[in-house]
């Protein structure tokens, strides 16, 4: 199993609270430090104090105080950004970061940020997510020296020098949802991992067999899809520290226990393995504070030792 960090900085972060965790993160040996694409908070307690950060202003400067951990959204929303220039902006973060950057991308689909910084917020996106990923892989798989041009509904590129490129030959891409059919589809065709969403159990299986049926379809090999789960974390060895981790994620320990990481070490160790027997390998923590370095500090020490 790899284990990787999530945030969501949205909240209420400065980049020096995404520092200080992401270089944490790597010290005590989590696989990545990944965080969220988003310009307003949903928590109203903070107000979202101090302000958003741009997710990949921010990637760009941990590419540079960081060593060994991976670095990605989960995810970027399409509306965000035009597909040429998100190509530019990633493929610049891997060089910067040695080549330890991956791309999370989906439609977008919290339409009260869009209107609150100007952000066209169409209601059919789906056609717009497919016509990215065919952009941004178009543009870094193009033979240097060789143009790249695209037309389609959304976008249109004429004779793009398709530069620069990712230091990494083969840049990963995550795609995640519970979409019936388009999505898997596009996991299919795109994806180095499938995010199958949270860690509630009960509907995983079916997400997993969709996205399996559909590598099939195309003909690719399922083993080749790594699959993750992603789980908002109120870990501890007493239930006052798990209920006080769970009230600062605006959450409650039975909600967490049901659809996260929540409990002791050993609650949490075997639901990881419960998550594991149905063929996930990647586990992103979702800790909503970033001052509380004790709980990343029990995750590396009390529970991922017990799951390598």
């Amino acid at each position: 199993m790899e284990f990787r960090i999530f945030t969501e900085p949205q909240n209420g972060a400065t980049y020096t609270d995404q520092l200080t965790l992401a270089q944490a993160a790597e010290k005590l040996g989590f696989n990545g430090y990944f965080r969220s694409d988003h310009y307003l908070t949903m928590d109203d307690r903070t107000g979202g104090m101090p302000g958003p950060t741009d997710s990949w202003t921010t990637l760009a400067g941990l590419a540079r105080e960081t060593s060994t951990i991976r670095l990605g959204t989960l995810v970027s929303s399409a509306t965000f950004r035009h597909p040429g220039i998100l190509a530019i902006q990633v493929a610049q973060v891997d060089e910067m970061s040695g080549g330890r950057v991956e791309l999370g991308l989906g439609t977008g689909w919290f339409e009260r940020e869009h209107s609150a910084y100007g952000i066209p917020f169409p209601a059919k996106r789906f056609g717009m997510l497919e016509e990215q990923l065919d952009i941004v892989t178009g543009i870094w798989e193009t033979d240097p020296g060789s143009t790249f041009s695209y037309e389609g509904k959304h976008y249109q590129l004429s004779n793009s020098p398709a530069l620069p490129k990712p230091t990494q030959s083969s840049l990963p891409i995550i795609i995640g949802g519970s979409g019936p059919s388009r999505t898997p589809a596009l996991t299919a065709k795109f994806a180095n991992e499938f995010n199958a969403g949270f860690a509630t159990i009960a509907p995983l299986k079916e997400r997993i067999d969709r996205v399996r049926a559909a590598c099939v379809y195309s003909d690719r090999d399922p083993e080749t899809l790594v699959l993750s789960i992603a789980g908002t974390t109120a870990v501890g060895a007493t239930e006052s520290q798990i209920e006080a981790r769970a009230t600062a994620a605006n959450s409650t320990p039975d909600k967490l226990r049901t659809g996260g990481f929540a409990g002791t070490a050993s609650e949490v160790v075997d639901k990881i393995s419960e998550l594991q027997a149905l063929g996930f390998t990647r586990v992103y923590f979702q800790l909503m504070d970033f001052h509380d370095l004790d709980q990343l500090d029990f995750l590396a020490r009390e529970v991922v030792p017990q799951l390598d």
